[in-house]
C-alpha cells in the first residue's frame, strides 16, 4: 500500500470515528440488547446510558412512556449527542399512562382509585402548582391532568362541580385520601362515554426530556411527538422545567418536534435551582437582581450557558408558556416555530404567561414564528435584560392578553423589532422600556406605552452577561424609541 493510500485510509477512519456510533430503540427491543439495528434497546433511557459524545440515538415508531434524563451531553457543536425519531416514523414520548378501572358515580361522572405507589416518588395529584409570581385565583391547582382522546379535561376547583352534569367543557377533580393518605381518587366527567372503552390517560411524570442535573450540553432532540407532562410553575427566580428542558447548559438543538399538553411550560431554556427557589413570594425586583448576581457566579456566561436553537417545532396547549427561559435563554435563536393555545384556560394567573417568555434574552433572535391564541399577557414577552435582542419576521394574531402580541418590560435597549405582522385586535404591543427600534412592521392595534415604572433593573456591556450597572429607580423607565417605515392600521 502506498503512502497516498495510507493517508486516505487514515482520513476515512478518522471521519467515521468523528461521526460516532448509532444506537437504535424500538418498542419491540430489549434493554439487555446492544442497541444495534438488529438488537435495539426497548427504552430511550437505556440508549441514553450508552451514548457518548458524537453518538446518535435513532428511535423507531411507537409510544414510549418514560422520562428521558440524559446523563451526559456532547463535547461541542460538532460532537453532540443526537436523539432523533427515525425518518418517516411516528415516535411519541409521553408523560402520561393509560388508566382503566373507572367506576360510574352518577350521570356523566366516573371515578378511579389508584394506590399512591402507582405514582412512585412523584404524585402530580398530591402536589400543588406554586412559586414566585404565581397567582392561584383563590383555588388549588395540581400539575396532573386527565386526557380523553388526546385532549385534556379542565381541573375543577371543588368536587361538587365535577359531580354535576357536564357542560361543553368536561371537568376532573382529584384528592389524596384514606386513613394514611395512601390512595388517590380521580373524578372525571365523560359525557355519554364509558371511559373504560376509551383512550383515557393521566399525567404521571413531571417531564418528558429533561436532565436531572445541570451542565448537560450539546444535545439534539429531533422529530418527536413530546406530550403530556405534569410540569411545575416556572418563575424566573427558580429552576425552570418544561416537557423538554435545556437545564442550565449550552448548545441544545430542539427541532422539528410536536410539543404539547404541558400543565405549565412546553420548552424550557432556563435557570438552575438552589435554596433561593420560590422564596421571593412578594415578586419584587430587588430579590431578582440578587438572583442575577448569583447566576453570574454559577456560570451565566456565553461560554457555558445558552446559545440554544429552537427551530421548526409545533408547540401548543401549554398552561403557562410555549417557550420559557430565565438567563439560560441568552444567545439563543427561536425560529420557524408555530406556537398557539397557550394559557387559554386561565384558571391560574401570575406574571409569567406568554407564547415566549424570556428574562435575560441577551443577543437572542426570535424570528419567523407564527404565534396565536396566547392568553392573559402576550404572544412574546421579553422581561428584563433583552439587550441586543432581535424580534424579526414573526406573524402574531389573536393573542388576547393585556399586552397583545408583544410586551417589552423594563428593557434598556438596544432591541430591534422588524418586519413583524402584529394583527391582534386588542393591543399590538406594550412598552415600559427604552431604546427599541421598530422598523417595517405592520401594526394593527393600539400601543400601550407606560411611563410610570420606577424599578431599578440591570444593564450590561454589549454582548455580555456581566452587569454594567442598574438603571436607577425614579427615572420613569420608558421612551427613546425609534419608529421607521412602519404601517399602522387601526
Amino acid at each position: 500500500m502506498g503512502m497516498k493510500s495510507l493517508v486516505i485510509t487514515f482520513t476515512l477512519a478518522t471521519a467515521f470515528t468523528l461521526l460516532g456510533k448509532e444506537y437504535h430503540v424500538s418498542v419491540q427491543g430489549n434493554d439487555a440488547g446492544d442497541g444495534s439495528k438488529s438488537k435495539p434497546f426497548k427504552s430511550i433511557s437505556a440508549a441514553a446510558l450508552s451514548a457518548q459524545s458524537g453518538d446518535v440515538i435513532t428511535v423507531h415508531q411507537g409510544i414510549y412512556r418514560e422520562r428521558v434524563s440524559p446523563p451526559r451531553g456532547g463535547q461541542s457543536d460538532t460532537q453532540r449527542i443526537v436523539y432523533q425519531a427515525a425518518p418517516g416514523e411516528k415516535v411519541v414520548l409521553t408523560g402520561s399512562e393509560p388508566i382503566k378501572g373507572w367506576e360510574k358515580v352518577s350521570g356523566d361522572t366516573w371515578k378511579v382509585i389508584l394506590p399512591n405507589a402507582f405514582f412512585g416518588s412523584f404524585n402530580p395529584y398530591a402536589e400543588l402548582i406554586h412559586g414566585d409570581w404565581f397567582g392561584d385565583n383563590g383555588r388549588r391547582h395540581h400539575p396532573g391532568a386527565v386526557y380523553l382522546n388526546g385532549d385534556w379535561l379542565v381541573e375543577a376547583a371543588h368536587l361538587d362541580e365535577v359531580l354535576k352534569p357536564a357542560s361543553k367543557t368536561p371537568l376532573w377533580f382529584a384528592q389524596v385520601d384514606g386513613v394514611s393518605k395512601e390512595r388517590t381518587v380521580i373524578y372525571a366527567q365523560f359525557p355519554g362515554l364509558n371511559p373504560n372503552e376509551q383512550p383515557v390517560e393521566i399525567n404521571v411524570r413531571q417531564g418528558v426530556f429533561t436532565p436531572s442535573k445541570t451542565g448537560i450540553s450539546y444535545i439534539t432532540v429531533r422529530g418527536f411527538d413530546l406530550r403530556n407532562a405534569a410540569t411545575p410553575w416556572a418563575p424566573p427566580s427558580a429552576a425552570q422545567f418544561g416537557i423538554v428542558s435545556a437545564y442550565w447548559c449550552k448548545g441544545w438543538i430542539i427541532e422539528d418536534n410536536e410539543i404539547s399538553y404541558s400543565k405549565c411550560c412546553g420548552v424550557a431554556l432556563g435557570k438552575y435551582g438552589d435554596e433561593f427557589d420560590n422564596t421571593n413570594d412578594a415578586g419584587s425586583a430587588d430579590p431578582y437582581t440578587d438572583c442575577v448576581r448569583r447566576a453570574l457566579t454559577n456560570g451565566w456566561n456565553k461560554a457555558t450557558v445558552g446559545s440554544h436553537l429552537v427551530r421548526n417545532n409545533h408547540i401548543h396547549h401549554c398552561g403557562q408558556t410555549g417557550v420559557v427561559g430565565s438567563l439560560g435563554c441568552s444567545f439563543s435563536t427561536v425560529t420557524g416555530n408555530v406556537i398557539h393555545d397557550i394559557h387559554l384556560h386561565q384558571l391560574f394567573g401570575g406574571a409569567e404567561m406568554a407564547g415566549i417568555k424570556f428574562h435575560g434574552a441577551i443577543d437572542v433572535v426570535i424570528s419567523h414564528n407564527h404565534i396565536y391564541r396566547c392568553g392573559d399577557v402576550a404572544g412574546i414577552w421579553l422581561d428584563w435584560m433583552a439587550q441586543g435582542a432581535q424580534v424579526m419576521g414573526n406573524l402574531l394574531h389573536d393573542n388576547v392578553g393585556g399586552s397583545g402580541d408583544i410586551f417589552f418590560e423594563m428593557q434598556h435597549g438596544p432591541i430591534l423589532v422588524a418586519n413583524n405582522l402584529m394583527l391582534s385586535k386588542g393591543v399590538s404591543f406594550g412598552l415600559n422600556s427604552q431604546g427599541i427600534a421598530f422598523a417595517q412592521n405592520l401594526i394593527t392595534g393600539p400601543i400601550n406605552n407606560s411611563l410610570s415604572d420606577t424599578r431599578s433593573t440591570p444593564f450590561h456591556p454589549a454582548h455580555s452577561t456581566q452587569l454594567a450597572g442598574l438603571y436607577a429607580a425614579g427615572k420613569g423607565d420608558s421612551g427613546d424609541h425609534r419608529f421607521y417605515n412602519n404601517l399602522f392600521d387601526r
